[in-house]
């Protein structure tokens, strides 16, 4: 029995469950937190701070705790980012002695309180200097989200099927913050770092994707109960795995340490909760993928028969060819649009002639073989089409991607 869309959709994200919990559980996975909890947890004024001096900051540590905790030094000429840090001092002061029964000054014979000397710490501050990990060299941060390194066979293709495919304009561009992507709220567009491999690149796109068609403020989905941060991201993260996993581009490396990241713990609430919704808006996103690369697919076809009669018409006839046609482009322009159109009976009444023809047998077989070609035209599927197709879950002639790792 064929699997439909829905159940392999279902097979996807339960994979993806499984993969995580599996990740919760490993040795790689208890290095990790035990690395992470060496770094210190900053102030909100001292986060400001950083942010404001370096926005791309991930990872940050003062001189001597990246040599001391991580095994990590400073790299030569970088400059310290500037934060606060605690520097109490204490002084001693004469205070009045208090009964502690009644809570008033202890007198003396003199009728005077009693005085005690007691130290007392002042708060203060000083300027001190961290640094990122950017700025440091030596042993390797455990990771439990590792950037993906594959190849996608006819990337272009796939990669403008997504364009299309998605709500907003998507733009492979530089970012300096640190970021694989982002979804621009207010200028409603998609920015993707340029620099990476096929598959973050597709992964980042479709991570996006999910964010723009479910958390914009304005026309997302989800806009009149918005889900917190956490939960957006898994939602985002999960969407865009079982995408690539239904194209055959496995984002496990990536995927399952970024949920995990991102959940508030082994039980996975965000995800079990938002599972509904990422196995719905996955199918949407699949099926506008399939159909975009069908249309692509179709495009490219109806290019290339377009330019074969033309190359056809010139060599078999140049003189009558330069008399009628003054603009080469323009003229296989024209044959698109009547084979868009299915407006092709005149090139067949055209062809058959020559299609008869004994004596010319190369020219015979290239008409003959063109024909042909027209009349498959005539069959191809309009866009409604195309659209139903994919919904009703049948198989489909898309082109599909495969992943190879550079590894």
């Amino acid at each position: 029995m064929e699997q439909t869309q829905v159940d392999k959709v279902q097979e996807i994200t339960d994979k993806l469950e499984q993969g995580i919990k599996d990740l919760f559980d490993s040795e790689k996975y208890m290095n990790y937190l035990k690395v992470m909890s060496k770094f210190h947890n900053y102030s909100f004024n001292n986060s400001l701070l950083i942010a404001m001096q370096k926005p791309d900051a991930t990872f940050v540590a003062g001189y001597t705790s990246w040599q001391a905790n991580f095994h990590r030094n400073v790299n030569k000429g970088e400059h310290g980012i500037k934060i606060l840090a605690p520097s109490p001092y204490k002084i001693n002061k004469d205070v009045e002695r208090i009964d502690p029964d009644t809570n008033q000054p202890i007198l003396g014979k003199n009728g005077e309180p009693l005085k005690e000397r007691i130290q007392v710490t002042i708060p203060a501050y000083k300027l001190t200097y961290v640094y990122d990990i950017s700025q440091t060299s030596g042993e390797e941060l455990p990771e439990i989200s590792k950037e993906l390194s594959g190849d996608i066979k006819e990337y272009e293709r796939f990669l403008e099927a997504i364009r299309k495919a998605a709500l907003v304009p998507i733009e492979i561009c530089s970012i300096t913050t640190g970021a694989n992507g982002f979804y621009h709220l207010e200028e409603k567009k998609i920015a993707v770092r340029e620099g990476m491999s096929h598959s973050q690149i597709v992964k980042t796109a479709i991570h996006e994707i999910a964010h723009a068609k479910l958390h914009d403020k304005d026309n997302g989905v989800e806009k009149d109960n918005l889900p917190d941060r956490r939960t957006k991201e898994v939602e985002a993260e999960s969407i865009a795995y079982t995408v690539c996993q239904h194209f055959g581009i496995d984002t496990s490396e990536y995927s399952f340490g970024y949920v995990a990241g991102w959940s508030s713990g082994k039980s996975l609430d965000e995800l079990k909760s938002s599972m509904n919704t990422i196995r719905t808006t996955a199918s949407e996103i699949i099926k506008d993928i399939e159909k975009e690369l069908v249309l692509i697919e179709q495009e490219e076809k109806t290019t290339q028969l377009a330019h074969e009669i033309d190359d056809f018409v010139k060599e078999y006839d140049p003189y009558e060819y330069a008399d009628q046609v003054e603009d080469r482009e323009a003229n296989v322009e024209r044959i698109k649009a009547d084979l868009k159109a299915s407006n092709t009976d005149h090139y067949q009444k055209w062809f058959e002639p020559i299609i008869q023809d004994k004596e010319q047998v190369e020219m015979r077989d290239k008409a003959t073989k063109i024909s042909e070609q027209i009349e498959g035209f005539s069959k191809v599927k309009s866009v409604q089409d195309i659209s139903k197709t994919v919904g009703e879950d049948k198989t489909m002639d898309v082109v599909k991607t495969h992943h190879r790792s550079h590894r």
